[in-house]
């Protein structure tokens, strides 16, 4: 593998008040690896999401990028972040949504190029052509015109996927991308997220598909209660972790 510590988080720590959701998460993911995050519900999986997407901002910690510290918790206690170096941090991560977030009122060739031509990626030419390059990756060419109230859930979110991959991010996060989905849909998005394993695309991935996370991560932890109780491969969280409040969540109903 390319680099091993493509993306290295170190003891990032996030409170809302006096509610400790994130208590010192430490891992590490390689370049074109996937890494699956499993747990509960409350177990502050989509906060680490969002903590890694400058949606929310950790209090401490680090998070670097290919050797490059991206956000220091010492640093911003210092000094707020300003809003423009916000948005730039935000651009090394693309994150795609549970509920997709389409804008209704843009078609999908204009939804896939919004973000791209608001920060002047390129001439409007040169956007068009990436923008329905993207769309026929996620297999909706023939959908180019059409609006979100027109598209299935599962085709919305492959357009979100487009979106999300518009701005050449480093790492590709999907909080729950199927969870909105009937079984049928779920099937068509976790298959563009195989595909775009297959391009060497580095992920993080919130889901609640077991089987997805065994089968196509590289890496997979089980968080709990703010923290990280189990890390590995697929095989050594499903098959040979002795860890308890994993085996319990494993078997319970509520996954």
């Amino acid at each position: 593998m390319e680099n091993k510590n493509y993306l290295q988080v170190s003891g990032l720590c996030k409170k809302f008040g006096n509610l400790e959701v994130l208590k010192g998460i430490d891992f590490s993911l390689g370049k074109g690896e996937i890494l699956s995050i499993i747990g509960a519900s409350g177990s502050g999986k989509t906060t680490l999401l969002r903590c890694l997407n400058f949606l929310e901002i950790a209090d401490d910690g680090e998070i670097a990028i290919d050797g490059e510290t991206i956000f220091d918790g010492s640093l911003y206690r210092a000094h707020k972040i300003k809003d423009t170096e916000l948005r730039e941090k935000r651009l090394h991560f693309g994150l795609v949504f549970q509920n997709f977030n389409l804008f209704p009122q843009y078609n999908v060739l204009q939804n896939v190029m919004l973000a791209p031509k608001l920060l002047k990626k390129g001439s409007t030419q040169e956007l068009e052509e990436k923008a329905k390059s993207l769309i026929n990756r996620v297999g909706l060419i023939d959908k180019l015109d059409n609006y979100p109230c027109q598209l299935s859930g599962g085709q919305q979110q492959r357009v979100s996927i487009a979106r999300a991959l518009a701005l050449d991010p480093d790492i590709l996060c999907f909080d729950e991308p199927t969870s909105a989905l009937d079984p049928e849909l779920t099937v068509e998005v976790l298959r563009v997220i195989k595909d775009l394993k297959q391009t060497g695309c580095t992920m993080v991935i919130v889901t609640h598909e077991m089987e997805f996370a065994r089968n196509v991560s590289d890496r997979v932890i089980y968080m709990r209660d703010g923290l990280i109780e189990v890390e590995g491969t697929p095989e050594e969280v499903f098959d040979h972790s002795d860890n308890e409040h994993l085996h319990k969540f494993l078997n319970s109903g509520s996954i």
